[in-house]
């Protein structure tokens, strides 16, 4: 999916679409604003929120005072930061990409010509994978 131009938010929940029963045109278009750190802002990497959007539909809270599964989502969700941020360094697309701004059109020319998709983010997309199984 990544290779394919999905971001990779959008790439990660894509993986478990089929075993939490989201159509996956939902999902995509849910992930969208997700990538590179949430619209290029570089907060969050998306492969890490993406990842999040999985283990609340998995075990998130739908009920209203069902404060047992807020709470396994949020230990899961530290599990996953911690782990995520011990196999790459942190869970912030910027300190991910270090100084490649993605908000601009010289980081995005950075980013193309430094191969980063795949130097960097495709392994994050790939840690984030890897990690939900094993932890869902």
């Amino acid at each position: 999916m990544f290779n394919s131009g999905w971001n990779c938010a959008q790439s990660v929940l894509s993986v478990f679409c089929e075993d939490s029963g989201l159509k996956k045109e939902t999902a995509m278009k849910l992930a969208t604003g997700f990538g590179a750190g949430m619209a290029r802002k570089q907060e969050v990497c998306g492969a890490v929120t993406g990842a999040i959007m999985v283990i609340g539909l998995k075990h998130g809270q739908a009920n209203e005072g069902d404060k047992e599964a807020k709470e396994a989502t949020y230990r899961l969700t530290w599990e996953l930061l911690a782990r995520f941020s011990a196999k790459h360094g942190s869970c912030l697309c910027r300190e991910l990409l270090e100084d490649c701004d993605l908000s601009t059109t010289a980081g995005q020319k950075y980013f193309k010509e430094n191969d980063l998709h795949n130097k960097i983010c495709a392994k994050c997309v790939r840690g984030a994978v890897h990690i939900l199984e094993d932890i869902l």
